[in-house]
């Protein structure tokens, strides 16, 4: 054996003889796709001592402990769980946000936001970053589900939108500022409270003193900073300041970037050493638009129901009675066109693209957002199925600097995996479908 080979099995030693007392999961013959730049592995085994990954091999090379609880993957894929970039635990696919505003916030806590996570999870989703809910509603939930209280993905929570004005009714979980001084004011809260990320949108309406103060007290807290791309100027402002993940294709129903927003972020991405510049496009919604607003079975389906009540069911589906008549898709029809160019200039330049999906917004339901999403950058987007599929596993962890354990399929890491019957590589949209999933060394579903 050489070194290397020494060098792993003294690894795979340590790891097992940490996680000697605990009971050992096996994943036994699959096609493993580990979220690296390696090939597929065929015949794979996976063991998993308590909450992480202990081993990772062929069953020709890595033989498996007589006591372990073997689950067979015999025609499936394994892969990371996949992580979803940009959800709204507090909403659930409602198309009247006035109402659902008015009605429910006094169940996203215990109910609505448990809900979403749930559904998330059976949908494979093992990591989100929740983007926009009251703060201490957030913080619960995050850590409810850290703690095992609840199910569901782990989460990197935001807290309260950052933004200039809160628009009415909505100041529970939309946070203005009005100087400098409240603006630190403001993101030195909620770091305090103990969120992972800082949400900002409408910087375009800010004092330039205004947003430089955002993400100099968000980056002082070790907090990256995402924002809001829906217009020109927002980008613009947004690289000046040094945000660190613009979210959405933006920019209406405009053709494609501007050459000046093109070149500041080429600028931007040929400069090493700040790193990736991360960007989630949360295109499936809009891309799949005009053959969901007249094709829509999907609604009638039970999957989005788990963990919410008969009540809000009902709600949400007659919200839902004519998608043809939702206010929120009105200028989708003129979007529509620009979203695969947009989406490729993306690519070209450098932006590292993240799946999310803006799970929770009108008939888009946690349980099939992100699937969706992988679907449309495959195959309607031309993106290779691999790297898709490390836009929402292995990029995700980087982004929120949690590679360490989690995003992909390797020893040391946080058992966070999922298996699909059949070759995902082949037909993505087989994750529509996830078979078993394993959150932290247990066994979900």
């Amino acid at each position: 054996m050489g070194k290397a080979g020494r060098s792993m099995w003294l690894v795979v030693g340590s790891l097992l003889a940490q996680g000697a007392a605990a009971q050992t999961l096996a994943l036994v013959g699959g096609t493993l796709v580990d979220g690296t730049l390696a090939d597929p592995i065929r015949d794979s085994v996976v063991l998993v001592e308590g909450e992480r990954i202990v081993a990772v091999g062929t069953v020709d090379t890595l033989p498996v402990p007589a006591d372990a609880t073997v689950v067979s993957t015999e025609g499936m894929t394994v892969l990371p769980g996949l992580w979803d970039m940009h959800v709204h635990l507090m909403i659930n696919g409602h198309a009247d946000y006035e109402h659902w505003d008015r009605t429910y916030p006094a169940q996203f806590r215990d109910v609505i936001m448990p809900a979403s996570a749930r559904q998330l999870l059976l949908a494979g989703v093992t990591g989100a970053r929740d983007l926009g809910g009251p703060l201490e509603d957030s913080i619960a939930v995050r850590d409810a589900i850290a703690a095992g209280r609840i199910p569901g993905p782990t989460l990197f929570v935001s807290g309260p939108f950052i933004q200039k004005k809160p628009y009415p009714g909505t100041e529970q979980f939309r946070w203005g500022v009005d100087s400098p001084a409240d603006a630190r004011a403001k993101v030195r809260r909620i770091a305090q409270a103990g969120v992972d990320v800082v949400k900002l949108i409408d910087q375009d309406g800010m004092s330039e003193a205004e947003l430089r103060a955002i993400v100099d007290e968000a980056h002082r807290h070790g907090l990256p900073v995402v924002a809001h791309a829906h217009r020109p100027e927002e980008i613009r402002r947004g690289l000046e300041a040094g945000v660190d993940c613009f979210e959405h294709t933006g920019l209406a129903a405009a053709p494609e970037y501007p050459p000046d927003v093109i070149a500041a972020l080429r600028e931007r991405t040929a400069n090493m050493a700040a790193g990736p510049l991360f960007w989630t496009p949360t295109i499936e919604g809009l891309y799949n638009f005009p053959y969901t607003v007249k094709n829509h079975e999907f609604i009638d389906g039970s999957d989005w129901h788990e963990g919410l009540p008969p009540a809000i069911v009902a709600d949400i589906r007659q919200s839902l009675a004519h998608p043809e008549r939702i206010s929120y898709f009105q200028q989708t029809p003129q979007r529509w066109p620009t979203l695969q160019r947009k989406f490729q200039q993306l690519r070209e330049n450098g932006v590292q693209l993240l799946i999310g999906t803006d799970s929770g917004i009108p008939m888009k339901f946690h349980s099939g957002s992100t699937w969706n999403e992988l679907d449309v950058w495959v195959n309607r987007l031309g993106v290779p199925a691999i790297d898709a599929i490390r836009a929402a596993t292995y990029w995700p962890a980087v982004a929120m600097k949690a590679d360490r354990d989690y995003g992909t399929v390797t020893e040391g890491k946080y058992a966070d995996i999922i298996a699909v019957k059949g070759d995902v590589l082949k037909q993505v949209a087989l994750l529509q479908r996830v078979d078993i999933v394993v959150k932290h060394g247990r066994r979900v579903k």
